[in-house]
């Protein structure tokens, strides 16, 4: 499980696709980006000193398979030495698969995602009062929330007669308005990749997984690609106040993607993602197990739309953006004790699989406890620039 498997990190048809990920490498003292490819790693720095700069080419994917490169290793060796604890300084290691995009998230997509917010806002973030909260809402909600589709006219007169109840919420308003929820998640550089640890901020006591796919979208606003996300999340710092998102999401090692971006190609398309079963499985020291699967196909917006609303003339991404499309899950099982529902513990396994995107799997520790980050964008550029990889900014930039 830890670390994990070479098998199952990648996707079901192994390296057909066009995967692209990135790897620390000890011996020039900095990351490089990977093709994975069928007999390993191999590095393609020389031609894309950022995945940033592959997904703004033409056709990242044909870029990525026509790039030549060193090879690093094998998958397995760079997966072994991945956790922490069993790292090699001297051996290289995975990262997360993107770096100068932005890393943006969308919030309430899915209606389980959008009940659950709720719970969290009429609970004020006790865990305690969140089953007694869950069935008051949906007696007031009634029929099936999913069912309206946001921004409509039915979500308005939905809005129109709760509002006049006073049972409105600004969840219910970013999941059944017309605007989306679209926020920050994390700084630049700051994700963590698979079999790494992901962190909890110390003094919560009630958080959970929050597993979903990611977009990789050009400067241009095209989507490019895509990879699997765990957007942590602590449910009694957002209950307490949405004020408090900030701290609720962007926390050391709170943003982990991977294992890889599978870029899109005539095997893989946006329609895939649009189908995709996507699984969670949470496994503790305490010999406690969570599984649960869920589908795309829930999804209350569709990708193209919240795209539509991150990036524009309303707002540029001159290096690209990752967004987190939601989740589809809220873990509410009791763990703990009855009516306390589901919170993680620290050493939690958490893996989140989709057949074509492969396996991300991290271990749950404290934020102040995961490896610090240290290696921003003034560490890359000086890195790159030590390589002689940098090149002249393209014409017209800013």
């Amino acid at each position: 499980m830890f670390p994990p498997d070479p098998a199952t990190t990648l996707p079901s048809d192994g390296t057909a696709g066009a995967l692209v990920g990135r790897v620390w490498r000890p011996e020039v003292g900095g990351p490089s980006v990977v093709a994975v490819r069928e007999d390993g790693l191999y590095d393609v720095t020389a031609e894309f000193a950022t995945v940033s700069d592959l997904c703004e080419t033409a056709d990242p994917a044909a870029a990525l398979r026509a790039a030549t490169g060193e090879r690093v290793a094998d998958l397995a060796a760079v997966l072994a030495n991945t956790p922490p604890e069993a790292r090699d300084p001297a051996l290289p290691h995975l990262l997360a698969p993107v770096d100068l995009q932005v890393l943006r998230a969308a919030g309430v997509t899915f209606a389980v995602s959008l009940l659950e917010r709720v719970i969290e806002e009429r609970a004020d973030g006790d865990p305690a009062a969140a089953e007694r909260e869950r069935a008051a809402i949906s007696a007031v909600l009634g029929a099936d929330v999913s069912a309206v589709r946001p921004g409509s006219a039915a979500a308005a007169r939905l809005k129109e007669r709760m509002v006049a109840e006073g049972t409105w919420s600004q969840y219910l308003e970013v999941g059944l308005g017309p605007d989306a929820e679209i926020f920050t998640k994390a700084p630049v550089l700051s994700a963590v990749g698979t079999a790494a640890d992901a962190g909890i901020r110390p003094g919560s006591v009630w958080n959970n997984p929050e597993p979903e796919i990611a977009l990789v979208v050009a400067s241009s606003g095209q989507i490019v690609g895509a990879t699997l996300g765990n957007d942590v999340n602590l449910r009694d710092v957002e209950g307490r106040s949405a004020l408090l998102l900030s701290h609720a999401k962007d926390n050391n090692a709170s943003a982990a993607l991977g294992p890889f971006v599978r870029l899109f190609d005539d095997g893989f398309s946006l329609d895939d993602v649009r189908g995709t079963d996507v699984t969670l499985t949470v496994r503790g020291t305490d010999g406690f197990e969570l599984a649960d699967v869920s589908s795309m196909t829930l999804i209350s917006r569709d990708p193209t739309e919240l795209v539509a609303q991150l990036i524009g003339p309303h707002h540029q991404y001159p290096d690209g953006a990752v967004l987190y499309l939601g989740s589809m899950f809220a873990p509410v099982a009791d763990r703990d004790a009855p009516g306390q529902g589901f919170t993680h513990h620290v050493d939690d396994v958490v893996t989140v699989a989709a057949p074509l995107l492969g396996t991300l799997v991290n271990r749950i520790r404290r934020s102040d406890e995961c490896p610090p980050w240290t290696v921003g964008a003034k560490a890359l550029f000086r890195n790159l620039a030590e390589r002689g990889l940098l090149v002249g900014a393209a014409p017209g930039s800013r």
